[in-house]
């Protein structure tokens, strides 16, 4: 999750540098500045969160959170309705 200022041209750049690296790491736009990624394991969690601090703008807020596969799938809509690019079932099989 973040939120990065966007006054200036450098801040501007600075955003799409970082979206641009998160797309490349793997990872899906679930809503505005709310980025996920599945992980096969806690280390490999912490790695990629290890990974992404090394491209961080200096300035904004970049936050992570980790949840299982089963939180995430628990995710219940208010409003809207679930995206059809993110799945949100736990009964995967990862393959690796």
């Amino acid at each position: 999750m973040f939120d990065l200022p966007m006054e200036t041209s450098t801040n501007q750049r600075a955003y799409r540098q970082f979206r641009k690296a998160l797309l490349s790491e793997g990872f899906l736009m679930m809503q505005e500045s709310i980025y996920v990624r599945v992980a096969t394991n806690q280390k490999a969690a912490n790695l990629l969160e290890k990974r992404i601090g090394a491209f961080v703008p200096n300035e904004g807020l970049v936050q992570t959170l980790q949840v299982t596969e089963k939180q995430y799938a628990s995710m219940h809509f208010l409003v809207g309705e679930e995206k059809q690019d993110i799945k949100n079932k736990d009964d995967k099989v990862i393959v690796i």
